[in-house]
């Protein structure tokens, strides 16, 4: 009795050809995504989740080509869509630096800076962080981080891995993308905006009234005191507002 391993290229060819989007794209998505979970716990949760749906999307996969030219054109097309789809994701996050930003300005705390590890350790506004930190919390929390999985799942029917790469549909889909991000941030952040338009008219309506008085230096403590009270009063709603937007992204890239 003889065993035929004569499938054994394919079989690992295609593995390597879900490997390519699956992780890209896990590189690059919020959540699961983040630098601060180690690279040795991403990547194995990349190679165990190809395993999983190489069941489910083995009649998706093409045949392996006869020549290696074939196979590098799959695999970079491949590895172009996981990147694509990723960092389209990934422009979501910047709802939240938008608002972050926002609320640090009208607070008066807007010189406050911090490293901030979701968006590569770049400076910005320590509300930012906190906001970028907390949405990421909750995506867990609330099993957020399941729709990207099911967006990436739907993909394959979205992007057939032997269709065209729709260069012209990804960057029309990013660049509302960042219209959205910033539509989102200055949404959650609305209170605030007129919290301090209103805040600022007092102060230069007092300024004018009186004077001999040093307006900076009294309202400035009431400032960040009424700004951190009006954020714990609006938290909920503002991460709500972004849990939405979040579960909407991908219930669009399922179409």
């Amino acid at each position: 009795m003889t065993i035929a391993l004569d499938w054994l290229p394919q079989a690992a060819y295609l593995y390597l050809l879900l490997f390519a989007r699956i992780g890209a794209f896990l590189m690059l998505v919020p959540a699961l995504g983040e630098n601060a979970i180690p690279a040795r716990l991403r990547l194995t949760f990349a190679l165990t989740l190809t395993v999983v749906l190489y069941p489910l999307l083995f009649d998706h996969l093409p045949t392996l080509p006869a020549g290696i030219e074939g196979m590098l054109i799959l695999l970079v097309r491949e590895l172009a869509v996981g990147l694509v789809l990723g960092a389209i994701s990934r422009l979501l996050v910047a709802a939240t630096q938008v608002a972050g930003a926002i609320v640090a300005f009208q607070s008066g705390l807007s010189v406050a800076q911090a490293a901030d590890p979701t968006q590569g350790g770049a400076q910005g506004a320590v509300f930012g962080s906190f906001l970028s930190f907390l949405g990421i919390a909750l995506i867990f929390a609330t099993d957020l981080h399941h729709m990207a999985l099911a967006a990436l799942y739907d993909s394959y029917v979205t992007f057939d891995p032997t269709g065209d790469l729709m260069l012209t549909d990804a960057s029309e889909l990013a660049l509302r993308t960042v219209a959205s991000a910033f539509t989102i941030g200055v949404q959650m952040s609305a209170p605030f905006i007129v919290y301090g338009l209103v805040f600022n008219l007092g102060a230069g309506i007092l300024a004018r009234l009186m004077p001999q008085l040093q307006v900076f230096f009294i309202l400035m403590p009431a400032n960040i005191l009424a700004g951190l009270i009006l954020l714990a009063l609006l938290l909920v709603m503002m991460m709500g507002w972004y849990l939405t937007a979040f579960e909407n992204h991908f219930a669009m890239l399922r179409g």
